[in-house]
């Protein structure tokens, strides 16, 4: 090809090859600047952006098990307070049998203890229908258990295991329509009333590891997702103070890329001389 040539600038051809490709790196650079991404698509890097990707869905997934976990939670909060409560209403009911199956107190004063004693009995049946969360009732005997979300995929679950605290129960053995109109059945009525109170604070007790549990999975739940969160970060992130160094250099080379093309363009001008 020859050397002076007005058709083709071969100088010209790779000055401008030189700054498009300069150009193309300053576009890149700005976008990780932008977007703070060193892989914000799968055109930076598919095999990477596949796995960030899949990682944020587990990310995703782990706030509907924490979701489900915080609901599960309150459940057995619920069904702890209504069972605590339970459990005072059982040792207030064993005061009054105790007071009533005294021998020496007139038939007026038993007659009291008795109507404190039907009232404490009836207030159990309704504290139980009153401890629902989300329509669930962990203590009426409706749910033999219920459970929660473990995983991100969910194919692991937390079992938590119903307590029926329900009146004539196996937990609560006093009688639905238990009362005294003597000394005797009232004395009768403490031994009862004292195994449904040792029953009923067995039942909360393992509500509460329930509670702890679930409560652990909570905590671990939050910390996998940072984890994960983290470890995306380490995939996709871009280094902000390396992108910065190289934004500025960069943009020297294109100014200087400008320039080569200005100089080779006007080596076509030289030609001009040979015809004067």
């Amino acid at each position: 090809m020859p050397a002076n040539s007005i058709n083709t600038n071969i100088g010209a051809m790779v000055a401008l090859q030189n700054l498009n490709s300069t150009n193309s790196q300053l576009q890149v650079a700005r976008d990780r600047i932008s977007t703070g991404l060193k892989v914000g698509s799968a055109k930076d890097d598919g095999a990477t952006w596949a796995i960030a990707q899949s990682q944020r869905a587990s990310v995703s997934s782990l706030d509907a098990v924490k979701d489900s976990l915080s609901r599960a939670s309150s459940t057995i909060d619920v069904a702890s307070s209504a069972g605590s409560l339970i459990s005072d209403l059982l040792t207030q009911m064993k005061e009054k049998a105790l007071a009533a199956s005294d021998t020496s107190l007139d038939t007026t004063s038993r007659k009291a203890l008795q109507t404190d004693f039907n009232s404490l009995r009836d207030q159990i049946t309704t504290t139980i229908k009153n401890s629902s969360f989300n329509g669930i009732n962990l203590i009426d005997g409706s749910k033999s258990a219920i459970t929660a979300l473990a995983n991100s995929d969910g194919t692991n679950k937390l079992t938590i295991a119903g307590e029926n605290l329900s009146l004539s129960g196996s937990i609560v053995t006093v009688a639905t329509n238990a009362t005294f109109a003597t000394a005797t059945s009232a004395s009768n009525l403490v031994s009862t009333l004292n195994t449904s109170i040792n029953n009923v604070s067995s039942a909360l007790a393992k509500l509460g590891t329930a509670s702890k549990a679930v409560s652990t999975h909570q905590d671990f739940v939050g910390k996998l997702q940072d984890s994960i969160t983290a470890g995306i970060g380490n995939l996709v992130d871009a280094d902000l103070a390396k992108e910065s160094a190289n934004l500025q250099a960069l943009q020297t080379k294109q100014q200087l890329g400008i320039q080569a093309l200005s100089i080779a363009n006007q080596s076509t001008s030289t030609v001009l001389s040979l015809f004067r």
